[in-house]
């Protein structure tokens, strides 16, 4: 009898590890660029908005599954994941994404859309550099012990945000105005969600979110300091959470662009990175459109927290070697954060979108070539990889 009840509430604890993992998962991903785009490509495809969203899915969900699960089969050795394109090129395409997604693009653009949802919320006198500011304060207080992470935002900030999310849509959904015609062809509008699926920069988070998932699963510890029957059950667990995490984004991101598609002649002239605080305001009204806007702020606090351990984890443990403190790293990435940050979302987005559009398709084409090289043994990449940048670049020299 003991043995049962034992087993029982051993079997009830993976499941909420699974859960929460899932959980924890989607709110590291759901962050500026997975609020703006989606958005974005609702008010574009207006009454072909089924063909915008299912471009960007697959760009924005299934490309960074696919890079999510083939590193998760590297256990989150993103330097051997990279270097099957080269010992030199491979580092220096770790530092450009991280880069990326770090101090230079994604946290501070992160911070930018917090502070912009709150702005069309009604907080009008909210500064950015103020905001800004507290928001590095508030990233190093949930940053410095990464083992904490999921836990985190597994079982605290990501029901919140759930929650919020349900009731914007839901209460959007029900009083939605019909779709206006839009003039673009149906080939037109699923070109234009494939490119705003890169711009959510999630296949190049995915490459380091798995290493933040794995260390936390494992308390800290190195995996050959753990069993080998432990070491697949944790990664199963993260495999799972990887599924419910674009299950949960795909809702999102559907949800999303048919109410913006639906609301894109009652908001014609928001910007794109103050649609989700406008619709929430509009859909909600002046309070609870405030609360909405202070959870989304949650939103993109899980993506940055995320995003400040992976950088300052790489900065300490591979480019430093060890040779200062993790928590003087946090501190260096925030700083650079928030200087990046007085760009605002316009300025962030003007570097990023370009490299993003050359790079991506190859990051795509080596993620579908390590992951078959785990599952069947395939190696051929480095011509697939090098091949693929030349085509881009000669397709964006054409056009």
């Amino acid at each position: 009898m003991e043995t049962t009840v034992e087993t029982t509430a051993q079997t009830k604890g993976q499941k909420a590890s699974h859960f929460s993992t899932g959980l924890a998962m989607f709110a590291m991903f759901f962050g500026a660029g997975n609020i703006v785009f989606p958005l974005a490509m609702g008010q574009i495809a207006q009454d072909k908005n089924a063909f915008g969203i299912t471009g960007l899915l697959i760009t924005a969900v299934f490309v960074p599954l696919t890079g999510l699960l083939a590193m998760l089969l590297f256990e989150g050795d993103f330097q051997s994941f990279f270097k099957r394109v080269g010992k030199v090129p491979g580092y220096l395409i770790m530092l450009l994404i991280l880069g990326l997604i770090g101090p230079f693009g994604g946290i501070p653009r992160c911070m930018t859309i917090s502070h912009s949802t709150l702005h069309a919320c009604g907080l009008e006198d909210l500064s950015l550099p103020l905001f800004a500011l507290v928001s590095c304060v508030a990233i190093f207080l949930f940053t410095f012990r990464p083992s904490k992470l999921l836990p985190l935002l597994g079982f605290v900030l990501t029901p919140l945000l759930l929650l919020s999310l349900f009731v914007i849509i839901m209460k959007g959904l029900w009083g939605i105005p019909p779709t206006t015609a839009t003039l673009q062809t149906r080939w037109e509008v699923f070109s234009k969600g494939v490119l705003e699926g890169y711009n959510t920069m999630d296949l190049l988070a995915s490459f380091f979110f798995s290493s933040v998932v794995l260390v936390s699963l494992r308390n800290g510890q190195a995996a050959d300091k753990i069993p080998l029957n432990e070491n697949k059950r944790l990664l199963n667990i993260a495999i799972f959470g990887s599924l419910l995490a674009a299950c949960l984004l795909t809702t999102i991101y559907v949800c999303f662009s048919f109410l913006s598609s639906g609301y894109s002649n009652t908001l014609p002239d928001v910007p794109n990175h103050q649609l989700l605080g406008a619709l929430a305001y509009h859909i909600l009204g002046p309070y609870a459109g405030m609360v909405a806007g202070a959870v989304v702020s949650f939103a993109c606090l899980t993506t940055e927290i995320a995003l400040t351990a992976v950088f300052a984890g790489f900065l300490h443990k591979n480019l430093f070697k060890e040779k200062g403190s993790y928590t003087f790293f946090v501190l260096v990435t925030l700083v650079l954060a928030f200087i990046v940050s007085s760009l605002h979302f316009e300025g962030i987005s003007a570097f990023i979108v370009p490299i993003l559009q050359l790079f991506y398709p190859a990051l795509i084409v080596l993620s579908v070539a390590n992951l078959l090289n785990k599952l069947y043994g395939f190696q051929p990449v480095k011509r697939f990889f090098y091949g693929t940048i030349a085509l881009t670049l000669a397709v964006q020299l054409l056009l």
